[in-house]
């Protein structure tokens, strides 16, 4: 049994229905489906009525939803206490970043703050959105970074998180280029000569925004997929290699591009812009982390 399964039910049981509680939880309808059947295996019995509508929970998910969230939330404090105690010394957070995050923005923005601000320690972990977010919900770090886009947003309770600016990037289609330096692929493609796409996998986050770009586009786009993986860092490899187009945030090929390993595949009309922000809860009592937040207010105030 994993606890993810306890918090798929108790989005279920907080939204009463499958498609929002799925996009909550940062996953496929169909993947929370799977883990709900999990769960109910594991149970040995029906914990949620799918004949009704709203979605209710059966009786017996009734019982083991009160039983699991009190047992989950004393799980959880044991599991901060414990984790307390092997806290980096003196002055320090924890930063749950986006794995490229974590490899471009995260580095120059710590090392261009703290030349600036107080010093303090960092541990910092890179993670998926939909691991970022739980880390966050769980009280696994003190500080989030990650993508967001205003048509695919981080659903986190207002009353519980605040979130801040950091930062732009660009989320640009680019490719290999030929001998000539022009693009080896160009966007949009037609049906006889589809663009080979290098796809980011679909319970992304920069897969979803990927489709939110296609969708809003000029017109229509002929893409065949012919490789999908969930890191950026793999994508751009494949897409310097020649295999197709790949969409990428900027920060992350910004040396590429100056060597010319990679171009542009289409223009701004097949571009958008992903702004960088950081998420807090707002019950976090880490002093470095509340005077931390504290001077991002005042620089997120400062951002065009």
């Amino acid at each position: 049994m994993h606890i993810k399964w306890l918090d798929d039910l108790l989005a279920i049981a907080e939204w009463k229905n499958f498609s929002r509680a799925a996009e909550v939880r940062c996953v496929t309808q169909s993947a929370l489906s799977r883990r709900i059947r999990s769960l109910e295996e594991w149970v040995g019995v029906e914990l949620v009525d799918r004949s009704t509508y709203p979605v209710q929970l059966t009786a017996a998910g009734k019982v083991f939803c009160e039983e699991s969230q009190e047992a989950l939330g004393g799980l959880l404090r044991l599991r901060s206490t414990l984790r307390e105690v092997e806290r980096m010394p003196g002055r320090s957070i924890q930063i749950t970043a986006g794995h490229s995050l974590s490899m471009t923005f995260l580095p120059k923005w710590l090392s261009q703050f703290q030349q600036h601000n107080e010093q303090f320690n960092a541990r910092v972990v890179a993670a998926n959105i939909h691991d970022a977010v739980i880390a966050l919900e769980e009280g696994n770090c003190d500080l989030m970074i990650v993508y967001h886009h205003p048509l695919a947003p981080i659903l986190l309770d207002s009353e519980r998180f605040g979130s801040l600016a950091l930062g732009h990037d660009a989320f640009i289609p680019l490719c290999a280029p030929d001998k000539r330096g022009q693009p080896l692929y160009r966007l949009p493609g037609s049906a006889s000569k589809p663009v080979p796409h290098l796809a980011y996998t679909a319970t992304t986050f920069l897969g979803r925004v990927v489709d939110i770009v296609i969708r809003n586009g000029p017109g229509a786009i002929a893409l065949e997929p012919c490789y999908e993986a969930d890191m950026t860092m793999l994508l751009m490899r494949m897409a310097i290699e020649g295999y197709g187009v790949a969409w990428l945030p900027q920060s992350a090929v910004i040396d590429e591009l100056e060597r010319g390993q990679l171009v542009r595949a289409g223009g701004e009309e097949w571009s958008t812009r992903l702004e960088i922000r950081s998420y807090c809860a707002i019950a976090n009592q880490n002093p470095t982390m509340r005077n931390l937040w504290k001077t991002l207010e005042g620089a997120s105030r400062r951002l065009p």
